[in-house]
């Protein structure tokens, strides 16, 4: 009762909007900081918020002739045409009250929202067919709700008219319906007005109006005249007017309550940048909830956008009339979801803009177009398919956005929501679309006697939420202070790099003069060309690699990671006959790495889908299925051992492997030659060279959609079990595949999902064959085992893949928390094994040099990194930021490009921040200290070890600068005869 007290004292009289107030919430949200504001708000409504949960009499109560109830429109409706499913029994209320109190107690909601039935209290519509029975069962259902400390909100009408008053008058066409539904609110206010506070009059007549009496969708299912929803909305609006100023004079004094009118709407979103798109918009919503809420809320009168569109078809309202419809409603009664978007506008008023669903923007447009009333989202949620039963969380996910979206429409837009809706408390008709979705939190089996109940995961969902009051923060919400070892290896990977063929100095024979006079470019000499250079070509003559190396060096990484080419480096597949040129440039590249003090970090061989990378030979159809590739990929990594282990301390043998596109036989191989390839660097390689070797596992997050029981992670741990485990186990565990797998496609019994078996050699040449545990890390998503859409359905797995609809999408979900649970599951399964993540990133316009997703993806999928580290005790060596550039890997880059021209992108320069303070120091705490690293000196080796040739190396200089300085000067002096 305090809440409802707190609730009332909220609902100010209402004041007059300026017109078309609210066009200003498009360019208003289109100005809000990206990504920041899309990020999920952790943090709580007000204390005196109203959680309420609510149904309608015809789609749950049943009952339709029971106890002298008359027919209503919809009891008519359904039985017409070839409409063979009813809402005769519904989900049977009428005589399940209690299953629905102890239903509405376990959520633990202040109150419940029913409607009336008019033809169960009046069966023909009218006070003199009074059935006293039928009222009892209201009287009876309050009643018990108040021992439950629930305050009841009652909608006097929620579709169901009485038939008899649509045959005998033409129902809502008729305006005789004013006073007859007058008459009938009086009954109510009389019967029930000392337990009741808030009342709804009418819900969404939109949908009684336009789709009752104009495209016949639902009851009474006319659709012979289209002017006439236009005049059952003018007889609505005057019928609600009547019946709040008859409230206002006669019940309010001494029952204290509120009423309004609720009013269902979509949200749209303009197609085009343009003023005239938003007005558009503004029309759109004026043509759907503007029809009722303008009359209510502004000035008596329907919208300037209806009136200039519709003309004489739309009726008018007389000065008195006007005065009548203005300002009666108590607060703004808001319908939200699935009753309404995506299902009952058609094109024909969205005037050419895009539907979207954005329950805070509707909210904010409420706000500014009708002058800031008290906004109670009187039904909001979305629903699921019919065959759904107790694992929803699609329908879950939606709630958890409508819910946040509200939170953020207080907390942020400063909007006067005062109470949030769920819908439905049970599964029922639901309406036009039977019994084909389901929209209740509680699960209803129509196939049993007593219709049980039973709570789904988006009832257990929506309890937490009340019991916590929204969404507080929590401590692994909070961003972490600290800072990563000294020896972390920052690094950026690139999936491949650019390779120049030809010396760029050794290619251009051309002369050119010194263009001395300004800044410009060479001036070249036409007609002439120098003689052939007879020295051998140096690393430094590859410009590809001075420039590569020199955006490296910016970015203040200490290691890169790139890709070789296989097919390219062995063109021939016989490593006797190597691709030498190319070989010398990644030799060069290495080793002008290792001067500017970053490490290279070399993968083997890139799996992509587009193409297998194998040399010609060995890319036949088979491909990985030919036993001869192991043998062949250990002998390539041999010669790329040989040729570049002096510069490279790193090698990754295979980048990805575990793609769901590989066969497991294939998969089988790949383990074999990563294994081949591991033993020849340990044995013949490692004690000279004193490198490390391992394979980086493709390592997405999969968190279990929802997580109340031990049964509801199984579909989790089995997808990574199946993607991570795969490859994992056999080198980092037991040399063989997981038993869960095992057993999971043993008893599939399928010779397609069939695992291969390693032998006792091949166990042993597989397992522990690594040096650290190398991760691609980028996103997380959802999974259940109750199937809901057959596209993002696993079958042999047997589980349901989704996203939770309030993650920022790109195109994949941003989940930074992702990565610290799969550095978890890699401590958790494989104990103190060092782990990079070897490739960490987001896809974004590569178009936006001022990359605000990536900034903010860096920050907090590092520091949940750094929390795995400091806070979880994960022994995390390195973090890799993908990718360098947008030329090589589109999309991802800290460097962007348009035509020749690099770009610095904003990321860039964040993560060179991160990097120099080795993560998020505590403010105002001492600078860590660590050792400086030594600055290269390519030139320090000759003076240590050839004292004579550095000597005369270095008077060598001296002398070609003193030249050229002479020379300089010379022809500046004399600049006129050129």
């Amino acid at each position: 009762m305090r809440a409802l007290l707190a609730l009332l004292a909220l609902l100010a009289p209402l004041g007059s909007a300026k017109p078309n107030a609210g066009l200003k919430t498009w360019s208003r949200f289109s100005k809000m900081s990206y990504p920041g504001d899309k990020a999920f708000l952790y943090d709580t409504f007000p204390g005196d918020f109203v959680w309420a949960v609510g149904t309608a009499a015809y789609q749950v109560e049943g009952a339709f002739e029971k106890d002298g109830k008359g027919l209503s429109i919809w009891d008519t409706f359904t039985r017409g045409g070839n409409r063979k499913v009813t809402g005769d029994v519904g989900s049977d209320s009428y005589h399940n009250t209690q299953a629905d109190i102890r239903a509405i107690r376990q959520l633990g909601v202040s109150h419940y929202r029913f409607s009336l039935s008019w033809a169960r209290m009046f069966p023909n519509g009218t006070r003199g067919s009074h059935n006293e029975i039928g009222t009892n069962y209201y009287r009876t259902l309050i009643r018990r709700l108040k021992e439950i400390r629930v305050q009841p909100v009652v909608t006097l009408y929620h579709w169901d008219l009485p038939d008899h008053l649509q045959q005998s008058l033409g129902g809502w066409s008729n305006p005789e319906m004013v006073g007859i539904f007058k008459e009938y609110a009086d009954f109510c206010f009389q019967t029930f007005g000392d337990d009741v506070k808030i009342w709804i009059t009418i819900d969404n007549p939109f949908v009684v109006a336009r789709h009752g009496y104009g495209t016949g969708v639902v009851a009474p299912g006319i659709k012979s005249d289209p002017d006439l929803p236009f005049r059952v909305g003018h007889n609505l609006l005057k019928a609600h007017a009547a019946v709040w100023h008859l409230y206002d004079r006669h019940y309010r004094p001494r029952q204290q309550g509120k009423l309004s009118m609720a009013l269902a709407s979509h949200w749209i979103k303009p197609s085009r940048t343009r003023l005239e798109s938003l007005r558009e918009c503004q029309c759109s919503l004026d043509h759907v909830l503007g029809w009722f809420a303008r009359p209510l809320f502004t000035d008596g009168d329907y919208p300037p956008c209806m009136r200039a569109r519709l003309g004489s078809r739309l009726p008018t309202f007389t000065q008195e009339e006007r005065e009548q419809v203005r300002g009666t409603a108590d607060f703004f009664a808001l319908s939200h979801g699935a009753a309404l978007s995506f299902q009952l506008i058609n094109d024909s008023l969205k005037f050419g803009q895009q539907e979207d669903l954005d329950l805070r923007m509707l909210l904010y447009w409420v706000n500014a177009e009708y002058d800031r009333p008290p906004i109670f989202v009187v039904q909001s949620g979305w629903y699921v398919s019919g065959t759904t039963k107790t694992e929803d969380p699609k329908h879950m996910y939606y709630l958890k956005r409508f819910i946040a979206e509200a939170l953020k429409s207080i907390v942020i837009d400063k909007v006067n929501v005062i109470g949030y809706t769920a819908w439905s408390l049970i599964d029922g008709f639901e309406w036009h679309r039977e019994y084909i979705i389901r929209r209740g939190l509680y699960y209803v089996d129509f196939n049993t006697l007593d219709m049980k109940r039973e709570p789904k995961t988006s009832a257990t969902f929506y309890r937490n939420v009340i019991q916590r009051n929204g969404f507080p923060e929590l401590p692994e919400n909070r961003p972490a202070q600290g800072v990563f070892p000294c020896d972390f290896a920052w690094g950026v990977s690139a999936n491949s790099i650019q390779v120049e063929t030809m010396p760029s100095l050794l290619a251009d024979p051309s002369v050119y003069l010194w263009n001395i006079s300004s800044s410009g470019p060479l001036i070249k000499l036409e007609g002439v060309s120098a003689p052939p250079l007879r020295r051998t070509a140096n690393c430094a003559d590859y410009y590809t690699i001075r420039q590569q190396v020199d955006e490296i060096q910016r970015v203040g990484v200490n290691h890169f990671h790139f890709s070789l080419n296989w097919s390219a480096l062995v063109p021939t597949g016989d490593v006797a006959d190597p691709n030498t040129t190319l070989l010398g440039y990644y030799r060069c590249f290495t080793r002008q790495l290792l001067r500017a003090n970053v490490t290279p970090v070399v993968t083997l061989w890139h799996h992509t889908r587009q193409r297998s990378s194998l040399p010609a030979p060995l890319d036949t159809d088979n491909k990985w299925l030919n036993r001869k590739i192991p043998e062949a990929f250990a002998d390539y990594a041999r010669l790329c051992y040989r040729e570049l282990g002096a510069h490279v301390k790193m090698w990754i043998t295979l980048n990805e492997p575990n793609d769901e596109m590989v066969s497991y036989q294939e998969g089988h191989q790949m383990l074999r030659a990563h294994a081949l390839a591991w033993r020849a660097y340990d044995r013949e390689f490692r004690p000279t060279q004193g490198g490390q070797v391992s394979l980086a596992l493709h390592m997405d997050w999969v968190e279990p959609a929802f997580s109340f029981s031990r049964e509801d992670v199984e579909p989790a741990k089995r997808v990574m079990e199946f993607r991570v485990g795969w490859f994992a186990e056999p080198i980092f565990g037991s040399g063989d595949y997981p038993l869960g797998m095992r057993s999971w496609l043993r008893q599939l019994n399928s010779l397609e999902f069939k695992l291969p078996v390693f032998n006792e050699e091949d166990k042993q040449l597989v397992k522990g064959t690594y040096d650290f545990f190398a991760i691609s890390h980028f996103s997380t998503e959802l999974v259940a085992h109750a199937k809901e859409d057959t596209y993002t359905y696993t079958k042999m797995l047997e589980v349901q893949h989704m996203i939770d609809t309030t993650w920022i999408m790109s195109p994949r979900p941003v989940v930074p928390w992702g990565l610290r649970k799969a550095l978890n599951w890699v401590r958790e399964h494989y104990c103190d094994v060092p782990v990079f993540v070897m490739a960490n990133g987001v896809q974004e316009d590569p178009a936006r040099f001022k990359d605000s997703l990536r900034v903010y993806y860096q920050y907090n999928y590092i520091n949940e990194a750094l929390k795995a580290y400091t806070l979880d005790g994960v022994n995390l060596k390195g973090y890799f930021a993908y990718a360098l550039s947008d030329q090589r890997d589109p999309g991802f880059g800290l460097y962007g490009q348009v035509h020749e021209e690099v770009i610095v992108k904003e990321s860039l320069s964040n993560y060179r921040n991160i990097i120099q303070h080795n993560g998020f120091p505590i403010q105002g705490a001492a600078r860590q200290q660590c050792p400086s690293s030594p600055q290269p000196c390519p030139g320090c080796h000759v003076l240590v070890k050839r004292p004579v040739v550095g000597f005369l190396t270095l008077v060598g200089s001296g002398v070609l600068i003193t030249l050229c300085l002479i020379i300089y000067y010379t022809t500046k002096r004399h600049k006129e005869c050129y």
